[in-house]
């Protein structure tokens, strides 16, 4: 059997050389991003590693794609469900951009810290909501709604090997090389005819939604490399003639701990499109759709630390150093961030007992602390790179709803699974290590 982890390791690997096939400027970047991440490891040593090695950063991707119904959502789902990978979070992104983003998301990855550390690859899952009036009126409603009921993303012999996969844990070493080629297959680039008045209808609305709803396939938007200076990087690729997006999306850069997601973005490349003309002639044309991620990830906050960050995400670097804790510990001690913990190994006998508060215990040398790494995504910084890579800016009716209520529980029962709450993930993962560190110390109170 091939068990979930490197089924998923591997369709990471052969995403990531069928993208670059596809968009040279992808393999640029992680050309790039590589030399960034040697250069700093040479300069930081073992602080570079601080937040994952540089095996697993150097590995570390996540991809991004966009399917249009509850159906098309569960399929995908599936196939992910096969790699060891689950629903986590919940992102409303069409209130997060200024421009048309008619989306709701979720990120699939593993969520045990074992899984991964084998092989953190991530895929940032957009649904198009179809029934939001804002955007969609009801007859481009239910005109889109049929379009969408026709296509088929997935075939079904992918379906069924994604079901047996995750049922198992894995799959056979020959029915795992075929599952494979039928899941990359799945995201490439459609060669076929993009029916262009109806491409171009949708986008009057919004780019994204023509993007979805306005071909019979999917694709990978983007795949996502990790770099550990995101600055360093945005420069290089500047010089290097790479037209990147204007800003780079999360916390500003500063001297305390990076915390939470750094992302930027190249610019979407206008690449090559076969268009179905209203008289049934096929031209040539180009869209921009795809382009290259970028991230830098740092420190989990717990949800008060997100309340500050949100807090201050719209004020300038210095406002930002004044008020956010500049040390790891300060973090750890006033419930910030989320760590793991463990007894300092040989700590000299000098009668005392430790104390039950964490202060004390950090900085008794009795404790050690560990950051835990943000493994998920800020749907403002998401919205900002959508956004930032569209032409046209779309169309929203202000004084209109959505008639569904989108939330984490909707999307549970849209895609009949449980979304796990990327907080609750990390809060469990500490409270684990610092139940082990409390007996070790044969303290029964959590401090």
């Amino acid at each position: 059997m091939v068990p979930a982890w490197r089924l998923r390791a591997a369709f990471a690997r052969r995403l990531s050389d069928m993208y670059g096939a596809e968009v040279p400027a992808y393999t640029t970047l992680l050309e790039v991003a590589g030399q960034v991440n040697d250069d700093v490891l040479r300069k930081s040593g073992a602080a570079a590693e601080r937040l994952g090695s540089i095996e697993r950063v150097t590995a570390e991707r996540h991809g991004a794609i966009r399917v249009g119904t509850p159906r098309e959502l569960r399929q995908v789902a599936r196939v992910f469900g096969a790699l060891g990978m689950e629903p986590v979070g919940f992102y409303d992104l069409r209130d997060a951009a200024g421009s048309a983003v008619p989306v709701v998301s979720t990120a699939f990855r593993p969520v045990r810290a074992e899984e991964l550390a084998r092989n953190p690859f991530r895929v940032f899952t957009s649904l198009l909501t179809c029934d939001d009036r804002r955007f969609f009126d009801a007859d481009l409603q239910a005109r889109l709604e049929e379009f969408l009921a026709r296509r088929q993303l997935f075939p079904p012999e992918l379906l069924e090997l994604a079901e047996l996969g995750e049922r198992e844990g894995g799959l056979p070493e020959e029915l795992a090389e075929r599952f494979l080629a039928l899941a990359v297959a799945a995201f490439e680039l459609s060669p076929g005819p993009v029916d262009r008045a109806w491409y171009e209808e949708l986008e009057e609305v919004s780019a994204v939604a023509a993007d979805i709803g306005g071909v019979t396939s999917t694709h990978i938007n983007h795949l996502t490399p990790r770099v550990l200076d995101i600055d360093e990087l945005y420069r290089r690729m500047e010089d290097r003639g790479v037209a990147m997006i204007d800003r780079i999306q999360g916390p500003p850069r500063w001297d305390g701990p990076d915390v939470l997601l750094r992302q930027t973005s190249f610019r979407a490349l206008a690449e090559p499109r076969a268009f179905r003309e209203p008289d049934g002639r096929v031209t040539g044309g180009s869209l921009r759709v795809r382009f290259g991620e970028v991230e830098a990830r740092g420190i989990a906050l717990t949800r008060a630390g997100r309340a500050l960050y949100d807090e201050l995400v719209t004020e300038p670097a210095e406002v930002w150093a004044a008020r956010f804790p500049r040390t790891e510990r300060e973090l750890a001690v006033r419930r910030l961030a989320f760590f793991t913990y463990g007894p300092v190994a040989g700590r000299p006998r000098d009668g005392a007992r430790p104390p039950r508060d964490l202060a004390g215990l950090l900085d008794g040398g009795w404790v050690t602390a560990h950051p835990i790494v943000y493994e998920d995504f800020l749907p403002r910084s998401a919205a900002g790179i959508f956004q930032s890579n569209l032409d046209r800016a779309g169309t929203r009716d202000a004084g209109a709803r959505a008639a569904a209520a989108y939330d984490q529980e909707w999307l549970a029962g849209a895609m009949e699974r449980p979304v796990h709450d990327p907080f609750d993930l990390c809060a469990a993962q500490q409270d684990r290590s610092l139940a082990r560190t409390l007996h070790a110390l044969d303290l029964e109170e959590t401090p």
